[in-house]
């Protein structure tokens, strides 16, 4: 395994040096990555900007909006906060699997004297609170997987940036954000600074890896073609934001793999246009799913035999034909 050294603090280009990673440089290994963000938040791949953030907030304290690869829910990172990048080759299509990529960052914390452990379905936690969230996105063989990691974030801000629904509290039964989460630097066993932190992070993980730590510079030639994914797609409004169609139905519903939102707008009977939006994962584009949909008429046989010629599950991980009918027709 190769470490990529990167010490940008632009979340615009920490994204897009991801997506060049995994897609466009074979360094014939896999590859790992740490990095950090200055105060950003980053959206899921299928979620509406407009619904998950504190723009007021955003806006008066200059943080970032930036949409990732994977899917999942909107997270917000600071100068506390310390992101992992895992990239492998040759990896089977199939189901996600979250937990044998974070295993080793849960070794490494429990190496480092925090009781961690890997839970729900896609968190690690610590003493029962979240102290990181997991995503990853699919290419061809290669899996990008990333997380972060609370080392000493600012809560507050946290909670203020994000705009989290009522029913997100209501569907997990707490009254705040700060009841689930944590720094990690409040159950080390002793002081570290996120830079030593860093360090014995590395060392552990590589270690579990039994292999030497390798690392890779990013050349000029990495670095340009960075910048230019950075203003042609990360530092866009239309990646990062987009223009929400206007609808006549809204449709939303929370599953045990997530949560997803339709947009759909009729004529005639028939579905005109649609938006998906939601914190899941899947591994073919939504935009297929979307584009699928319109000129089905909201009706359940006709929808039923549609849905009877696709995978649900390629798009929407953990989707059946059954729980996107109840959706869309309100069906209890």
């Amino acid at each position: 395994m190769i470490r990529v050294i990167n010490n940008s603090l632009n979340p615009y280009f920490n994204l897009a040096l991801e997506e060049y990673l995994l897609k466009e440089i074979d360094l014939r290994d896999d590859i790992f990555m740490l990095w950090q963000n200055r105060p950003a938040i980053i959206v899921g791949r299928y979620q509406n900007t407009w619904d998950e953030v504190n723009h007021t907030f955003v806006k008066e304290n200059e943080i970032a909006v930036v949409r990732r690869l994977t899917g999942g829910g909107a997270v917000y990172h600071d100068l506390g906060n310390l992101n992992f990048t895992f990239i492998t080759r040759g990896q089977k299509t199939g189901h996600y699997d979250f937990a044998s990529f974070a295993r080793p960052v849960v070794s490494a914390l429990q190496t480092l004297g925090v009781a961690a452990e890997f839970a729900g379905r896609n968190d690690i936690l610590v003493d029962g609170k979240k102290v990181s969230g997991n995503a990853q996105y699919r290419s061809g063989d290669s899996v990008l997987h990333h997380g972060t990691l609370l080392f000493n974030s600012e809560i507050d801000n946290l909670m203020r940036a994000l705009q989290v629904s009522s029913e997100k509290f209501a569907s997990k039964g707490v009254a705040s954000v700060r009841s689930r989460v944590a720094n990690i630097k409040d159950y080390l066993p002793e002081p570290l600074d996120i830079e030593d932190f860093k360090a014995a992070l590395v060392q552990a993980i590589f270690q579990a890896e039994d292999g030497p730590n390798r690392e890779y510079n990013l050349s000029a030639a990495d670095l340009a073609r960075v910048e230019e994914l950075v203003k042609t797609k990360y530092g866009t409004w239309e990646w990062n934001y987009g223009a929400s169609p206007g609808y006549e139905l809204r449709k939303w519903g929370r599953f045990a793999w997530g949560k997803v939102e339709l947009l759909l707008d009729l004529k005639d009977g028939l579905i005109n246009s649609c938006r998906i939006y939601g914190d899941f994962f899947g591994e073919k584009d939504i935009s297929q799913l979307e584009r699928y949909l319109v000129n089905l008429p909201l009706e359940e046989e006709a929808l039923r035999q549609a849905f009877d010629k696709i995978d649900l599950s390629d798009y929407i991980n953990g989707l059946d034909s059954d729980s996107l009918i109840k959706l869309m027709l309100d069906q209890e």
